[in-house]
């Protein structure tokens, strides 16, 4: 079965308001750069007629993102008059009512609406050739599933969550979530937190579709017992893995990026830098500000245990941590500013005693003569260092955010900095940054964008409670950055599965389903404890260790599970067209265990594949033999084309389909 020559593949999302923004600067490129096109197939362009006509706003084109895919966009704000009429179908339909208040859910009825709209008119004029698949995902999307099953639109339909809606909420909440997942009363917990009609939307819409999946194993039970139907296939999500073609790059690329990470801390700890950079590990934790659920809390209490412990064992490594989470601000904080500018000053003076120096010397050693060292600087050489050093003279301590936020009273963070007592002192071995919005290379303090900045870091720290799938350590995985996530995410479930021993590969996992929060702590505080007795060498093995699991995440392998769910929906859309038997497995062909891409070269027989010393290296360090590293990966590294089941022993719930 070849889904190109049969099918007509939709993908259908709901705009939040971080896609909506993506789609409105996509829009206007598209008028700016004239990529409106004509859709490939007439018949989608009788469907968009047949609403234009009808006064809806319907646009195609191709979207300014990386494959430049084909994209409809429907104009909600010009079917809004339609809104009473279309809850009225959808409470016939199925006794669902939408209060007045909830514009989201509003929003999600006006553009299931228009794609039921679209979709009827698509089939009609395509008949039995080529069939149709539609893909939904989230909650919000769920109503075009329900009403063009209810509409009895000939296509296939493939319903995706990435986080269940209540599942969410709950874990907010500071609740025994994973213990507790079969004693939930569902409709009560939704009633409460006012968003029953939108867990009833999401129910509705998992159990419409002729294929339900999820993106991890953890999520499979969750939507098991919150939506009552176990998940068809696990779709993991993947990411687009570009490989170096030079050896070493990525590595060169950690080392450039690390450097202007340095720079940044140069200026903002100003006044206080009595610790070695060259010894100077940077760990950093980002995503959405859900304090809980990201786990932040443990990680501030981690922090302030690992400082403990670096201070009590006299260790010479210094760790500072950002924390990339946005916040309510309303400015820069002018301290944070005044380093950078300080910083700057300084560079600036020395780059001119430099030269003058340089100069000097030049003019010396061409006369054939040595110059006297204690004179080639005048008095106002010295005037001018002495001047730069007062100015970099510092009453206060270095400020732990980076700018002004609105409410740091009552901000997650800042309180629990306050309680642990991370407060930048020369006494303190953790060091904290709290740069509370998303990072630019325009920015004025940090000019650096994501990518880069998580190149430059050593380790990144993910701790989350709640985690469906978990794309920053993946991130971090590509780019040969090891990372600590959790067995509560969906991408440490996955490693789990697929690496035998992940820790060695620069993936830790902290156990937050069988631990208590107090153990789960300490293990975390003895995964960076460790992390920093490291020497340079060894974290320069694991970086390469790590960037060889970036096979594992690739969609060109993880694709074949979307692959899959495809054909399980046109078997069961069009049984007497497609046949399939849903437990044959996917096929392995193709996967290639990967081989040492970056070998640091041995100390002894070359220069260092970093061009910057951290810290001394030791002869008995552990050494890096090619054919031994491609043995570890035969044997630790398992193939990621096993479609995975929902646990055994999970009873079937009331009402949960079998279509």
């Amino acid at each position: 079965m070849r889904l190109g020559k049969v099918t007509l593949l939709f993908f259908l999302f709901f705009l939040t308001a971080k896609t909506t923004n993506m789609f409105d600067k996509s829009f206007s490129e598209l008028e700016k750069q004239k990529k409106f096109c004509e859709p490939p197939n007439p018949a989608i362009r009788k469907a968009m007629d047949a609403l234009i006509h009808n006064g809806c706003q319907v646009h195609f084109g191709r979207w300014l993102i990386e494959g430049s895919p084909y994209v409809i966009l429907f104009d909600i704000g010009s079917a809004a008059w339609n809104l009473d009429r279309w809850k009225g179908d959808l409470w016939d339909t199925c006794n669902i009512g939408l209060p007045f208040h909830d514009r989201e859910a509003n929003d999600s009825l006006i553009l299931g609406s228009l794609i039921a709209w679209f979709f009827k008119e698509l089939t009609d004029h395509l008949g039995d050739k080529p069939n149709v698949i539609s893909h939904f995902h989230e909650w919000q999307a769920g109503p075009g599933l329900i009403l063009s099953r209810s509409r009895k639109i000939p296509m296939a339909t493939v319903f995706t969550t990435h986080a269940t809606l209540l599942g969410r909420y709950l874990c907010a909440g500071n609740t025994d979530f994973y213990n507790n997942l079969d004693k939930f009363n569902i409709d009560k917990e939704a009633g409460e937190r006012q968003i029953y009609h939108r867990y009833c939307l999401e129910r509705a819409a998992v159990h419409c579709a002729h294929v339900f999946t999820t993106v991890s194993q953890i999520t499979a039970v969750e939507a098991n017992h919150m939506l009552h139907r176990k998940p068809d296939v696990v779709t993991p999500n993947g990411l687009n893995v570009k490989k170096f073609s030079a050896m070493h790059e990525f590595q060169n690329l950690h080392s450039t990026n690390k450097a202007q990470i340095q720079e940044f801390i140069r200026g903002h700890f100003y006044g206080h830098l009595d610790f070695n950079l060259d010894k100077t590990l940077i760990f950093f934790i980002a995503g959405r500000y859900e304090f809980s659920n990201k786990g932040a809390d443990i990680f501030l209490e981690s922090l302030s245990r690992l400082n403990y412990l670096l201070r009590v064992h006299r260790n010479d490594v210094t760790v500072v941590v950002f924390f990339i989470m946005p916040a309510k601000t309303n400015n820069f904080n002018v301290e944070s500013l005044k380093g950078q500018a300080v910083r700057k000053q300084l560079w600036d003076t020395a780059h001119a005693v430099k030269e003058k120096f340089g100069k000097k010397l030049y003019d010396a050693l061409l006369k054939g003569q040595i110059p006297d060292l204690n004179n080639i600087l005048d008095r106002d050489d010295f005037t001018i260092m002495k001047r730069a050093i007062y100015a970099t003279q510092r009453h206060s301590l270095p400020p732990v955010t980076t700018h002004n936020m609105l409410d740091d009273s009552a901000d997650p963070i800042l309180s629990n900095i306050r309680r642990v007592g991370l407060f930048n002192s020369r006494n303190d071995r953790v060091k904290v940054v709290f740069h509370p919005e998303f990072l630019s290379s325009t920015s004025p303090l940090l000019p650096m964008d994501y990518e880069d900045f998580v190149r430059g870091c050593n380790l990144g720290v993910f701790p989350s409670y709640y985690e469906p799938w978990g794309y920053t350590p993946g991130e971090c995985t590509v780019m040969g950055i090891p990372s600590v996530t959790t067995n509560l995410s969906g991408f440490g479930c996955f490693m789990e599965e697929h690496v035998s021993d992940p820790a060695a590969y620069g993936i830790y996992i902290v156990d937050r389903r069988f631990r208590s929060a107090e153990e789960s702590c300490n293990q975390l505080t003895q995964f960076m404890f460790s992390f920093c007795q490291q020497s340079r060498r060894q974290r320069i093995i694991q970086r390469n260790r790590t960037e060889r699991l970036s096979d594992l995440l690739d969609w060109r392998y993880l694709g074949r599970f979307y692959i899959h769910a495809r054909h399980l929906a046109l078997s069961r859309a069009f049984p007497d067209k497609f046949k399939m038997d849903p437990m044959a497995p996917l096929k392995t062909e193709g996967f290639r265990y990967p081989r040492p891409y970056s070998v640091p070269p041995s100390p002894s027989a070359s220069i260092h594949s970093t061009p910057h010393h951290s810290d001394v290296e030791d002869d008995d360090d552990e050494p890096y033999d090619e054919d031994e590293e491609a043995e570890r990966d035969r044997m630790n590294i398992k193939s990621p084309f096993v479609l995975n089941a929902v646990p055994e022993g999970k009873k079937q719930q009331p009402g949960e389909s079998r279509n």
